[in-house]
């Protein structure tokens, strides 16, 4: 199927769009100083769109003359620009807490005096739902759209470094290594983004927003484009309301893009618990020559309550995936530093072969496609792009693995096989470890089967657990295993 064809508007996509120039961003110390240049080249519109801000973080390099945290920061960006309206937008659940940490309530309150700077509070989601949208528009005409908060933990470097000095909270603690992802663009593609933060913007605040009609080039000088010249797919996430239709554009595009690979897909994910998701790897497993599937996750979910559901989601899930993988195309990692840490991944990417890029907000468990508010952007690569995708991914297991992406691509070349590229070059200290599967209790069983902390969407909030399921769905395939 040619990639054009496989992403279609109001099926697994919300729009495709044109982009002049597109840069893939890889970790929080990389994206905070980009996002920062970018920032200073706004001229009328700054519209952040996120889960969490946190005031008080240390913003990029402070090199411009401006404050070094983000709350001063976008202080100071209002009163250097007197043009320029700057609207922050975040998901309201745990708002309150957040004005408790340090001096966020009087950063908070010098944002709301300031007549340029608006704060508003997204409450405009399913019970137990959240906004889940990370991204930033800047004058119409430079857009990101990623996994990355604009808050504490997410700062780290490419090198993950055992006990970084820099990887600190904003109270002085040391925080743990960090892996996660996000993309610039420009063009079509990031007017696109205008349209939908504005849209959210409505839904949450019910104040209509006028797009910007002088775009102008506010692309970081130091930012080197990752592909030149390409059209954007843009998928959405968006959860049934009594007020609103449900978009499933996210899941619909997964779903596609396992069903679609040929030889291998690559993924980064927080999550790996998705009922759907799940099914779709299931059923190119038992398949007669199934594409390889390797997947980077966390080695635990972060939190007290995401462990018990996410991990023991995923735990019943690659049990069921295991026993249809009778080709042995199925490998799950965790990366670690060099001393052994666990480096957490919040990253949300995947690349099918070296034709399809995808990186967004979304993980693959239920609530990202039914229940949370996300956003995607793909990138179908024509032919002239796909040694760069494929550089892209090998650039990615390179820094996982702790070795120079010539080394991953040479080995590929050699083996033509991703596991067996991954199995040649990890080692002790810094690289990947195999996922093993836990011992769980009844009762940890019981909530993954049942879905309790992972709903499949609002309409299973109030189901009871006889009609949820892990595998749900799964009947055909499991009678197609058993002739």
């Amino acid at each position: 199927m040619p990639e054009t064809s496989l992403l279609r508007p109001g099926t697994n996509c919300w729009r495709i769009e044109p982009a002049r120039r597109f840069a893939f961003i890889v970790d929080g110390a990389d994206y905070f100083v980009t996002l920062r240049k970018a920032l200073l080249r706004a001229r009328r519109s700054i519209i952040l769109v996120g889960w969490d801000f946190d005031p008080r973080i240390r913003f990029g390099d402070a090199d411009d003359g401006g404050p070094e945290r983000l709350g001063d920061f976008i202080l100071w960006l209002a009163e250097r620009t007197p043009s320029l309206q700057i609207r922050l937008l975040r998901w309201d659940t745990g708002a309150f807490k957040s004005l408790l940490r340090g001096n966020t309530l009087l950063t908070v309150l010098r944002w709301k005096a300031h007549p340029r700077i608006t704060l508003r509070l997204d409450a405009k989601h399913p019970l137990a739902g959240s906004h889940h949208q990370k991204i930033v528009v800047i004058d119409d005409s430079l857009a990101f759209c990623g996994g990355i908060d604009l808050t504490m933990q997410r700062w780290d470097t490419r090198a993950h470094l055992d006990g970084d000095p820099r990887r600190i909270s904003p109270n002085g603690k040391p925080t743990d290594p960090w892996h996660d992802a996000t993309s610039a663009f420009d063009g079509e593609a990031a007017r696109a983004i205008g349209d939908l933060a504005r849209a959210r913007w409505r839904t949450a605040t019910g104040e209509e927003l006028r797009p910007e009609a002088d775009c102008h080039d506010c692309w970081p000088e130091e930012l080197a484009p990752t592909f030149t010249d390409m059209r954007l797919a843009i998928a959405r996430t968006i959860p049934e309301m009594d007020d609103q239709q449900p978009v499933h554009e996210i899941e619909a595009a997964w779903v596609d893009m396992i069903h679609d690979a040929r030889r291998m897909i690559y993924a980064e994910s927080q999550y790996f618990a998705s009922r759907r998701i799940g099914r779709a790897i299931a059923e190119r497993l038992a398949g007669e020559d199934p594409p390889e599937i390797v997947i980077i996750t966390p080695h635990s979910a972060d939190g007290w309550l995401e462990p018990l559901a996410m991990d023991t989601a995923r735990a019943k899930l690659v049990e069921a995936l295991r026993r249809i993988d009778r080709h042995g195309r199925l490998r799950i990692y965790h990366p670690q530093t060099a001393g052994g840490a666990p480096i957490y991944v919040h990253a949300k990417v995947m690349v099918v072969d070296d034709r399809l890029l995808r990186v967004g907000s979304s993980n693959f468990n239920n609530r990202s496609m039914r229940l949370d508010s996300e956003c995607d952007v793909i990138l179908p690569a024509q032919e002239r792009l796909r040694d760069s995708i494929a550089r892209l991914r090998d650039d990615l297991l390179a820094e996982h693995l702790g070795v120079d992406p010539q080394e991953v691509a040479q080995t590929l070349a050699r083996t033509g096989s991703l596991i067996a590229t991954v199995e040649a070059l990890r080692g002790p200290g810094r690289g990947l470890v195999p996922y093993e599967l836990p011992e769980l209790s009844e009762f940890e069983e019981w909530l993954a089967e049942n879905e309790i902390l992972d709903p499949n969407g609002p309409e299973d909030m109030f189901e009871s657990p006889a009609k949820r399921g892990l595998f749900k769905g799964w009947a055909r395939l499991k009678a197609r295993l058993q002739r």
